[in-house]
């Protein structure tokens, strides 16, 4: 997971290890203490990625929003472009990728 992450860095994200084994990227909303939440988390040959909006609950699915594979640097570029790809502000659900 550590070498995933350094690949996966980005100026606007906060990575770290989820709850769950799986990563999660944070980037703050505008909202005090209502973050934007993208975990990735083990499913199949690779990893899940889904979205969280400010306010949803990390304990349900997520809307996904693609999938890593590949070795550990690969996945930690998909999923710096996924987080990159990710407008800034606040979107309507026809706006996101996936």
């Amino acid at each position: 997971m550590t070498r995933i992450m350094g690949a996966a860095r980005t100026h606007a994200w906060g990575l770290s290890l989820g709850a769950s084994g799986g990563i999660m990227a944070t980037r703050e909303s505008g909202q005090i203490g209502l973050p934007w939440v993208v975990l990735a988390q083990r499913g199949g040959r690779g990893m899940r990625v889904s979205l969280y909006r400010p306010g949803d609950t990390i304990d349900i699915e997520g809307d996904p929003i693609g999938e890593l594979s590949g070795n550990p640097r690969e996945m930690g570029r998909q999923l710096r472009s996924i987080l990159e790809d990710l407008p800034e502000e606040d979107a309507e659900p026809g706006d996101l990728p996936g």
